[in-house]
């Protein structure tokens, strides 16, 4: 018996319309899915130059200038300068998925979803402005 599914007059082969390649072009929310799959793969870029980073750093200074010399060709500055267009893509889509996925209750009533995605990005800020300190030298 062949793994085919046999097909008579009286079990008619379902009709499939075809589907394109390109289908999640067809709509912004599709393209926006599909961009967001495809930022996983800058994060995980993001991940490993902070390792690298942090592996140059704890070999010691010449390492350190090594890798710098290294990270400064433009190319490296270019696909840098897309992956974090990418990270804050990814995060933003992320902020605003939040509240679909996940309920949060006080007192017995639903937050609103609009105070959970707000919530994060203020976090964010906070973080963003407590590293900003620390770079500049507080």
């Amino acid at each position: 018996m062949s793994n085919r599914a046999s097909y008579t007059e009286f079990h008619p082969r379902w009709y499939r319309r075809p589907i394109s390649t390109w289908w999640w072009l067809g709509k912004w929310t599709y393209l926006a899915f599909i961009l967001r799959e495809l930022s996983s793969i800058f994060v995980a870029w993001f991940v490993i130059f902070m390792l690298l980073l942090v592996r140059a750093i704890g070999q010691g200074d010449a390492e350190y200038q090594r890798f710098l010399d290294r990270v400064d060709h433009p190319l490296v500055v270019l696909l840098n300068l897309v992956a974090l267009a990418f990270v804050i893509f990814h995060m933003v889509t992320w902020f605003h998925l939040t509240p679909q996925a996940m309920v949060v209750r006080v007192g017995g009533r639903r937050v609103r979803p609009r105070l959970i995605a707000a919530s994060q990005y203020i976090a964010w800020l906070v973080v963003s402005v407590f590293v900003l300190w620390l770079l500049v030298g507080g």
